[in-house]
């Protein structure tokens, strides 16, 4: 039999947070009438929100978590950190909105396994969960797979006499981990394992709660970086303005100069030494409760329990050994982004038509951004025109880790440079996702008053920092006439 086929004006596949702001800017751009086919290999939108643990909570003032600039209905103050439940009901909402400017026909279930471009038509092969088979082809295919979080597995260890789980399928807050008393290694220091440890220690304050955290993570200052009440007016850093400041300082070399600055301005940590930085954001109650409930703190890496003379060992990556209690639980909390991957594919086809969000060829520090910004180039017909870096994430933080955020900075302040250029400034004051929306509009004004200002002098330096990035450490950081993408496919 063969395979059905389905005709449409543009194609998302992906729908997440990022596939749901790239149909928002395509239905700028389409009529009422036109078709977007929107596929996703799960039962429902919302990407990894679908997927994740049931205690995750937004890590920012939620109305900044959105698609464009369409605003929530929970009816919450603005700073409350919304819950998968009430993020997964507001990515509803958004495809109600968009629904009623475009015709969306939704594919959920349905894989993507291949595209082609041929005679100005994409041709993009699927198959669904049971086994069927589809032929989408459209004029425009937006690829918002982003990172493709999946949920992480429980560890597996050697050990028969400890339990190992994983938040994306133990609930900290029920069932057999709540009911028992026996001790809890965290065994991570990212978000997922404040989070966790968070949810454990206010479930039942003084059970033993250990975190064996690796190198250590320091956060984003959520107290500095959305002030409440007056200091909203003349207090707080807005990180528009520290991610300029940052990538002012960093030259491509001196990471270890930034980090200190960096985390002395804007940080927050529980760990006695602070190795990483992902871009998480923590407050200060939280960092306190979480610091207050720890039993121990172990800055080592785990490799295996193991059972040995009637007891558990910790083997660690340090070569020493750690006793636990035989029923103790092992909760995986190592982290889901970057973790995989994939092959290299650049953020655009020659044509112009295929436009791909990944992290081997991104483009800007949020997969979100890409998904709001990329697409109005795309109808613009400029996405292969603007000379836009992009970097393999996945591969830099493997090379180094410490370099990533501010890589990543540099590379979103450079290519939001080049987009400013390109787009009417309406699209920037339409972008919903820009957190310095949570100053008063005075404040807001003289931040983009001071980009437009500036951006342009700057964009020399960003573009010797990328330079550099790529050269110390052979990583693709290029625009796309000078990358050497044959090299980038293993």
């Amino acid at each position: 039999m063969s395979a059905a086929v389905e005709r449409c004006d543009v194609c998302i596949v992906g729908a997440g947070i990022a596939g749901l702001n790239a149909l928002f800017t395509t239905s700028q751009y389409l009529s009422p009438g036109q078709r977007v086919i929107l596929l996703d290999r799960r039962q429902r939108v919302g990407g990894m929100w679908v997927d994740t643990y049931e205690y995750v909570r937004l890590h920012q003032p939620h109305p900044f978590f959105t698609a464009g600039n369409i605003g929530w209905t929970l009816g919450a103050e603005p700073s409350h950190l919304a819950t998968k439940h009430e993020v997964l009901a507001h990515f509803d909402h958004c495809l109600d909105v968009l629904r009623r400017r475009v015709t969306v026909d939704e594919y959920y279930g349905w894989t993507m396994q291949s595209d082609e471009e041929a005679d100005g038509v994409v041709r993009v092969q699927c198959r669904s969960d049971d086994g069927r088979t589809m032929v989408v082809e459209a004029k425009r295919l937006i690829k918002a797979i982003a990172s493709d979080v999946e949920p992480n597995d429980p560890l597996p260890l050697s050990s028969t006499s400890v339990r190992s789980v994983s938040p994306n399928y133990c609930d900290m807050r029920n069932g057999d981990i709540d009911a028992s008393d026996a001790p809890v290694w965290v065994i991570g220091s990212g978000k997922t394992a404040m989070d966790t440890a968070h949810a454990l220690i206010n479930r039942h304050p003084g059970r033993e709660v250990n975190l064996l955290a690796g190198s250590g993570t320091y956060f984003a200052h959520r107290d500095r970086l959305f002030p409440t009440g007056g200091r909203r007016w003349w207090g707080g850093l807005t990180f528009n303005a520290f991610a300029d400041e940052v990538t002012r300082m960093f030259d491509g070399t001196n990471e270890e100069e930034v980090a200190r600055h960096w985390r002395e301005r804007c940080g927050v940590w529980v760990t006695p030494s602070t190795g990483n930085f992902l871009l998480g954001v923590l407050s200060t109650a939280e960092r306190d409760a979480i610091a207050a409930g720890l039993r121990d703190i172990v800055m080592d890496h785990l490799v295996d329990v193991v059972d040995r003379d009637g007891r558990a060992e910790m083997q660690l990556r340090s070569g020493a050994v750690r006793a636990i209690d035989p029923d103790s639980w092992i909760v995986n909390c190592t982290g889901y982004l970057l973790k995989h991957s994939p092959p290299y594919e650049p953020y655009t086809s020659p044509s112009g038509r295929v436009l791909s969000l990944n992290a081997r060829g991104a483009t800007l520090h949020l997969t979100t951004y890409m998904g709001y910004f990329l697409p109005h180039l795309m109808f613009t017909g400029q996405l292969t025109e603007v000379p836009l870096y992009e970097l393999d994430m996945i591969d830099l933080r493997r090379k180094c880790n410490a370099v990533f955020p501010h890589a990543l900075m540099t590379l979103a302040v450079h290519n939001l440079s080049l987009i400013a250029d390109a787009l009417p400034l309406s699209v920037f004051r339409d972008c919903g996702l820009d957190v310095a929306r949570w100053y008063p509009v005075p404040r807001q004004a003289v931040g983009m008053a001071q980009f437009l200002a500036t951006h342009r002098r700057r964009r020399p330096h960003l573009q010797r920092t990328l330079d550099t990035v790529a050269k110390r450490f052979d990583v693709h950081c290029a625009p796309l006439a000078r990358s050497s993408a044959p090299l980038l496919s293993q």
